[in-house]
């Protein structure tokens, strides 16, 4: 008979990790209370040549550098204050050293001087490096 005790051990803790680096994703843009954003965490996060991509109105493909610096900008310049974003729902499927998580997140913060609320969803794949898992890809879709 098989040991699914050791496998539920490995599936839980891979979970666990790719919620941990999940949350740290999330985080990186946070600037609430005067705190500077982290989006360089992303390279960090991410594998080397990850793709990211927003969707509607116009589909826009970015490396994460691409992704990153006019984000640095925006977070940072007094536009865009007291921003945070973070996940309400999500679905992960780990399927050896690769994972796909599906979710809904909400966001809201202060966007020249006016207060925002805002939602969407992200779709976030996962590979498992030696140095442990990565984001390889990363697409959202803002809700109108």
């Amino acid at each position: 008979m098989p040991n699914t005790t050791n496998t539920t051990n490995t599936t839980n803790t891979t979970k666990t990790e790719i919620d941990a680096i999940t949350a740290e994703f999330f985080g990186a843009f946070d600037n609430r209370g005067g705190s500077e954003a982290d989006v360089d965490r992303i390279r960090r996060l991410t594998i080397p040549g990850a793709l990211i991509v927003s969707t509607g109105p116009a589909t826009m493909a970015y490396t994460v550098d691409e992704f990153i610096e006019p984000r640095r900008k925006l977070l940072s310049d007094g536009r865009l204050v007291e921003f945070s974003e973070w996940e309400t729902t999500e679905r992960t499927e780990i399927a050896g050293d690769i994972a796909a998580r599906f979710g809904e997140y909400r966001k809201s913060g202060v966007m020249n001087g006016e207060p925002f609320e805002g939602g969407g969803t992200k779709s976030i794949q996962f590979v498992r490096m030696p140095e442990g898992w990565r984001i390889a890809s990363f697409t959202w879709y803002d809700q109108p």
